[in-house]
């Protein structure tokens, strides 16, 4: 399965990890299943950012109630990697719910989707950057 993505927010969500040498950044996706349409920055509240990621509940939160209004829906997140590869981590897996969510992870310059497809597993998701 292809995830699409305009060219203009991959490349924000790509320069705002760079932007992040030492602390990863972590952030919403918002579309449907096979496209991402929107992101949210999020503050990464982990103890440790420069090693873990975890989006402020206060944010999720948001988001939920804004699509029991109508709003954009939460398809996924994004995070970075500041000095790895753009792949799922153990502590990554470790967090996969196995819920169909899209994970782009950051790093090395470029970005990278995976789906959680069950309980600590990924499968990668070929990105279709389109204009």
């Amino acid at each position: 399965m292809n995830v699409t993505i305009s060219s203009g927010l991959l490349r924000r969500l790509v320069e705002e990890a760079g932007a992040s040498p030492d602390a990863e950044v972590c952030g919403l996706l918002f579309g449907s299943v096979a496209r991402i349409e929107a992101a949210e920055a999020c503050a990464n509240v982990a103890a440790n950012p420069a090693r873990a990621f975890e989006i402020d509940p206060a944010a999720l939160f948001a988001a939920h109630r804004r699509a029991r209004s109508g709003g954009a829906v939460a398809i996924g997140h994004y995070h970075s990697h500041p000095s790895g590869l753009p792949v799922p981590s153990p502590r990554d897996a470790a967090q996969a719910m196995g819920d169909g969510a899209v994970w782009v992870i950051l790093g090395g310059g470029e970005a990278r989707a995976w789906r959680s497809v069950e309980v600590g597993a990924f499968v990668e998701e070929a990105i279709e950057v389109v204009e």
